[in-house]
């Protein structure tokens, strides 16, 4: 018997419930003893629920999950880089890209909040010093990708955001001595000869071609390598929320843009403007920003369920369908070079994916191929002479 209440003990430590039942059918005590994970983030009702847009999505099985997830990311982000770009179509709006991103980070600052009010455990985890460090990063990816459309095509831009990889392999090797493989060299290689071409083509049947936008969108992806490590690591450390790195990260974010706008007389000629055309100007850019934040809530629960590489498939998927879309729905000239350049950027992302999911993704090496092209050969002739 004491064999057996050892067993039991070691039972409830390991599912974290411990139950004292009496002999009484009226009487019954259950104690809980939350797990490490729910202990460190009270806001989260269960570690297994993945909550998005209000929809519980553990309640239903694996392939509805996915169906799911898959349909609120091209959903959502189709109609968010559909509105990116119809809002520079209005003429004259091209140099105002700036404050598109101040009334954007308006937006994403007030859904925060709201997101935040439904959360139980409202506090500030992470240090208000790193939250202005990645607010001054997340100006900088926003406000230059917004500013870079007013000098490249919408799809040079996204062909450009898929190659995050190159900045991050660059800072890796110089600030912390990293060593990478074959596949992530060939990976960056090909991302690098992809934008080039795609670069090239745009200069040459784009009339109002200018390489300010390219220097705009490569600043960009700098600091968008950055971002996702300061992220990653703030919210580990001091076990922030998504909705917390959204509040704080976009609100302080909103400052930087207002007071830099302002010094730089930049404010009032945008409010003339957009308030000559409200609806082409501020109602795009509310369901712009609606869109988008939704659209991460479901790249998110993606990653959860079903891991990054699906996720990075996905979402790959997602770009080249907008990058369609974007030559279907704006008139804009088109090259075959779009396209031969556009695939070698998909080459260069799937072997990075590759790369980092080797033990998940077995390829056939040529040796192999070989070996079995042979016994094919051999099994036909001995099946013949037979």
């Amino acid at each position: 018997e004491e064999q057996k209440g050892d067993n039991n003990s070691t039972e409830c430590s390991e599912l974290g419930v411990m139950d004292l039942k009496f002999t009484s059918s009226r009487k019954y005590i259950s104690i809980s003893v939350p797990s490490k994970s729910q202990t460190m983030s009270p806001h989260i009702k269960s570690v297994d629920d993945v909550v998005v847009l209000g929809m519980n999505l553990s309640k239903f099985n694996k392939p509805t999950q996915f169906f799911i997830c898959v349909s609120g990311v091209f959903m959502f982000y189709l109609i968010y880089g559909y509105l990116q770009e119809l809002i520079f179509s209005v003429e004259g709006f091209k140099p105002f890209g700036w404050y598109l991103t101040l009334v954007q980070f308006g937006f994403y600052s007030i859904f925060g909040l709201i997101e935040l009010q439904l959360i139980q455990d409202k506090r500030r985890r992470i240090p208000g010093k790193t939250y202005m460090i990645i607010a001054f990063l997340t100006v900088g990816t926003m406000g230059l990708s917004n500013t870079s459309l007013g000098y490249l095509n919408y799809p040079t831009q996204v062909i450009f955001k898929c190659c995050k990889l190159i900045p991050v392999m660059i800072g890796g090797v110089f600030i912390q001595g990293k060593r990478y493989n074959i596949a992530d060299v060939s990976a960056a290689l090909c991302m690098s000869l992809g934008l080039i071409w795609f670069t090239l083509a745009d200069s040459t049947v784009a009339p109002n071609f200018n390489l300010t936008g390219v220097v705009l969108i490569s600043l960009a992806l700098c600091a968008d390598a950055v971002i996702g490590n300061v992220q990653e690591k703030a919210m580990k450390l001091h076990n922030g929320s998504n909705s917390e790195m959204v509040l704080y990260s976009y609100s302080i974010g909103f400052v930087y843009i207002l007071f830099g706008l302002t010094c730089t007389s930049g404010l009032s000629p945008a409010v003339t403007f957009c308030s000559k055309h409200p609806v082409q100007t501020y109602g795009y850019a509310f369901l712009f920003s609606l869109t988008g934040y939704f659209g991460i809530s479901f790249v998110l629960a993606l990653i959860k369920i079903f891991g990054a590489l699906l996720a990075v498939t996905v979402t790959t998927g997602r770009k080249a369908m907008t990058i369609v879309l974007s030559f279907l729905f704006f008139a804009k000239p088109f090259t075959l070079q779009y396209v031969w350049s556009g695939l070698l950027v998909v080459l260069g992302i799937f072997l990075n994916v590759y790369s980092k999911n080797m033990d998940k993704i077995k390829l056939p090496s040529l040796y192999g191929l070989w070996k079995k092209t042979v016994e094919e050969r051999k099994t036909r002739t001995l099946s013949h002479n037979v």
